[in-house]
């Protein structure tokens, strides 16, 4: 919406804004001069320098055009040159951040030319400070609005260019997976990516809550932060499935261990909209398998969790994963093992909590009552309850209670007996 201004300080910005105009290839190459010096990320051949000298003199233009007539930014079209760059630079894996850091390392240069200008055509010094206000207030409206649009052609060229790219890559890397012998050497050459140490399989994909973040653009910007936590060595490998899911390996060298506390915060950090199903760290071309396989599983539970986590790991849930090869059958013997307490019903849930607790202790009840901060009496009150409606001693069948209260946790309604529903 267009803010309201004395029609005198918008004809004085009108004034600034023509006289900088008067000067427009100057102040153009004056921007994509100091862009480059200060983001070498964005250093290019032939090709790409002309594209970003067409990108700025349009966007430099367009902002003067705006100053001039005061028109209000987000009725603007976005000038198609910005467009093609932000698009090449994601064919050429430029960082989206140096993309971004460009518009405001270029709105910086040219509020400077801006403002020399306000010292000059700005004669009564009360009109000064309203000139400036209403000049950082039309500019940065008009960069935000054109800095969202062009990371968004950026996240879709990503986007499009990954799949188009890896389509032959992932082809090979399905070899590896289902092939009985692989020539590692070949296979290696082919896929580019070592397979001769220990890797950690991924699967991710992005949530329905996704923005700008939406779609591989993000899960492939998420690997390299994951693998510089792991402290790999090299990059990982990164095979997209669709628009909004991949596959990956991270490269873990010798190392077989994972600090997954701070994996999840590495992920929350930098993929808040990312979900990451995590096999646990093997070795060689049968780990490389093994690993992915297990991310698979994963997948399966993480799926069906309510509401689940940002990110379940094989370490965690490695029985509730490989018995859920038939969901069915899985439900039917929880119910069948925990009778009544398998009931979706906050009754029941506060049971069944308190009896898997009971049980992870050792079957102690001042344990339990530490963890739940209950009172000894009240988790001796659960568990009898508990022991009720299971409907038979626990002695004999503790592992199958201790297994189905694990799957009840960790996937919950998926696997519950909804109410009203008899036993």
């Amino acid at each position: 919406m267009v803010d309201l201004v004395s029609p005198v300080i918008q004809r004085q910005l009108s004034a600034v804004a023509s006289a900088v105009k008067v000067n427009l290839l100057e102040v153009s190459k004056d921007v994509r001069r100091d862009v480059v010096e200060n983001i070498p990320k964005l250093r290019g051949d032939e090709a790409v320098d002309r594209l970003l000298a067409a990108s700025v003199e349009s966007n430099v233009t367009t902002l003067l055009y705006v100053l001039e007539h005061d028109l209000d930014p987000e009725a603007l079209e976005v000038p198609a040159a910005a467009v093609e760059y932000a698009r090449r630079l994601a064919q050429r894996q430029v960082p989206m951040d140096a993309l971004v850091r460009a518009y405001r390392v270029g709105h910086g240069r040219f509020l400077a030319w801006c403002l020399d200008e306000v010292g000059e055509q700005v004669r009564d010094p009360t009109a000064v400070v309203p000139v400036v206000n209403h000049l950082l207030n039309r500019s940065f409206g008009y960069i935000d609005h054109i800095s969202e649009r062009v990371i968004t052609a950026y996240q879709q060229e990503r986007d499009h260019w990954l799949l188009s790219q890896s389509a032959a890559r992932a082809s090979r890397v399905k070899g590896v997976l289902d092939a009985p012998r692989v020539d590692v050497e070949l296979a290696e050459a082919s896929v580019g990516y070592r397979l001769r140490q220990y890797h950690l399989g991924l699967v991710s994909w992005v949530t329905e809550g996704a923005e700008h973040g939406r779609g591989l653009a993000q899960l492939d910007r998420l690997t390299t932060p994951l693998a510089d936590t792991l402290r790999c060595g090299s990059k990982p490998l990164f095979v997209p499935c669709d628009e909004a899911a991949a596959w990956s390996w991270l490269p873990m060298g010798s190392q077989g261990d994972v600090a997954w506390k701070q994996f999840a915060d590495v992920v929350a950090d930098h993929g808040p909209f990312a979900r990451v199903a995590a096999g646990q760290p093997a070795p060689g071309v049968d780990g490389f398998r093994q690993t992915h396989r297990q991310a698979l599983r994963v997948q399966t539970v993480a799926d069906l969790a309510q509401p689940g986590s940002q990110v379940t790991t094989f370490a965690e849930t490695a029985p509730v994963a490989l018995i859920l090869a038939d969901l069915d059958a899985t439900r039917g013997w929880v119910w069948q093992v925990l009778g009544t307490l398998a009931n979706d019903d906050e009754h029941a849930t506060r049971l069944r909590e308190t009896l898997r607790v009971f049980l992870s202790t050792g079957s102690r009840y001042a344990s339990t009552a530490d963890q739940l901060v209950l009172h000894k009496n009240t988790v001796k009150y659960r568990i009898r309850k508990a022991e009720e409606a299971v409907g038979h001693p626990l002695d004999g069948h503790r592992s199958d209670v201790e297994m189905a209260l694990r799957i009840c946790h960790e996937l919950g309604g998926p696997v519950l007996r909804p109410t009203g529903t008899s036993p």
